[in-house]
């Protein structure tokens, strides 16, 4: 087997710094900087003059790194500049997030009594009351019908794992920005402080009159299965595992355009996925139900079979019911011979170069761990046709964002009652026509998530099918 080939990432806004330095004001100072920076592997970006004083300059001068350690090799550089005083170094990821990324805002003034007194009392009695005698009535006269709650307990965060829900708020506020900035929903982030399964659905259920729709974010499997499970029976609402069915949507909409790509048959390709998660287990289903037969599964233990032995929890002894329909054994070696199509969600370097040559021609590999996938990229480009991740410096990444804001706009849209595989199925066909069959290439299968009409057109595609299966009351 090959060794695995370790990332050399390039400098990243995810690891931006703004230097703040006292400079001789005396020519070529500015010249020696931007040579300390790019000797030290940064990547210079703007560069602005804080004040000026007498025989010296103060700029602020920002930075590219590749991680924490690369940020002060970079600040050491600059230091080493004679006539240069490094005064402050501020890291632009965690300002970004000072105080918090989102606020909530008032639609109305409220600028003298009369104002007051119909939005807040005596007014508001009125409306109270006829919501009262109307339930329905909270979709037209409160924030109920533009309302979703981003539901985390902290267990299963990014490629992070159990930190916690306050560790576990920045992502649910990132999520709640996204749901605003794209689809115009009002999230609301909400980090629970127990990771019992009774616990969190009793919690989500209690603040369930409020809200259009419950996004359950960063939950453990196998107790996210059971918390989707018993809130979708609980409350007449959507709720949605972005984990499990938004990358299943985001995986289906890519693998439908390969087809497209390829002229192939979708229903035929033999498929390996390498985790049994959230989200592999997502993927598994929604492709059985797009049709695809042909398909292996594999945890870290080896392939899912009936039978196995420590096959695990119910969820793994259901996959290994409905797939690995040709009785392969072994593990993802194994797995991968004569494979079509990888889709990676497990972890890093979990398939080698010699695995990839095993598969059939014309190659196609997902590998979507995050932030290091299941085989470097720079391994894998040369020896596939298509080549997708969940990253956003290389071609073709499978990002959930393509699919939840336009989702769940969709369903608040025509007040829905749930969420269906109708639903879900639309969503990734949505996202994969939103790319015209004249832009198609091996690198561009999939639609940028900055590319607006992709939520219109979900949205659209959901609200339609959320009417013909019977989800609507609008």
């Amino acid at each position: 087997m090959n060794n695995p080939v370790k990332y050399v990432c390039n400098p990243s806004p995810s690891y931006s710094i703004t230097i703040r330095a006292e400079i001789e004001n005396r020519i070529g100072m500015f010249a020696k900087i931007a040579t300390a920076i790019s000797s030290a592997g940064g990547d210079m970006g703007a560069v602005d003059i804080v004040r000026v004083e007498k025989g010296k300059i103060v700029r602020d001068i920002t930075a590219n790194a590749r991680d924490e350690d690369h940020e002060k090799a970079i600040v050491r550089a600059i230091r080493t500049v004679s006539g240069v005083k490094v005064l402050r170094v501020m890291d632009r990821t965690f300002t970004a997030h000072e105080g918090g990324k989102i606020e909530i805002r008032s639609k109305l003034p409220v600028r003298d009594s009369t104002d007051l007194s119909k939005v807040y009392t005596p007014g508001v009695a009125r409306v109270c009351m006829d919501i009262h005698q109307n339930k329905q009535h909270a979709y037209r006269y409160t924030i109920k019908g533009n309302a979703v709650a981003v539901v985390s307990d902290g267990t299963a965060v990014l490629g992070l794992g159990n930190i916690g829900p306050e560790a576990a708020l920045p992502v649910m506020e990132g999520k709640a920005m996204i749901f605003k900035e794209f689809a115009g929903i009002d999230a609301f982030p909400i980090v629970l402080s127990t990771t019992n399964v009774d616990e969190i659905v009793a919690a989500v259920k209690a603040i369930s009159p409020g809200l259009g729709g419950i996004n359950l974010e960063d939950i453990s499997a196998p107790r996210c299965f059971e918390v989707e499970a018993r809130l979708r029976k609980l409350l007449d609402i959507p709720v949605f595992h972005d984990d499990q069915h938004g990358t299943a949507v985001v995986v289906l909409a890519a693998l439908i355009n390969v087809a497209r790509l390829m002229k192939r048959d979708l229903k035929k390709f033999k498929c390996v996925v390498v985790g049994a998660g959230a989200a592999g287990s997502a993927i598994t289903r929604m492709l059985l139900s797009s049709g695809v037969r042909d398909i292996v599964v594999c945890d870290r233990k080896g392939i899912l079979s009936p039978g196995l032995k420590g096959a695990g929890n119910a969820n793994k002894r259901e996959l290994a019911r409905l797939t690995n329909p040709r009785k392969v054994k072994g593990g993802i070696p194994e797995a991968m011979k004569g494979a079509e199509v990888f889709i990676g969600v497990s972890g890093p370097n979990v398939i080698t170069g010699d695995d990839v040559r095993k598969m059939a021609d014309d190659r196609i590999v997902f590998a979507l761990a995050n932030p290091n996938s299941e085989i470097a990229p720079e391994e894998a480009l040369p020896l596939v046709r298509i080549m997708a991740t969940g990253r956003s410096d290389y071609p073709n990444q499978i990002n959930n964002m393509l699919c939840f804001p336009g989702l769940f706009r969709g369903l608040l849209d025509v007040k829905a009652t749930g969420v269906n595989e109708a639903v879900k199925l639309a969503a990734a066909r949505a996202i994969a026509h939103c790319v015209d069959k004249e832009e198609l290439h091996e690198d561009y299968i999939i639609p940028s998530i900055f590319d607006r009409k992709v939520v219109a057109s979900v949205a659209d595609a959901v609200a339609e099918a959320a009417r013909k299966t019977g989800l609507a009351r609008k």
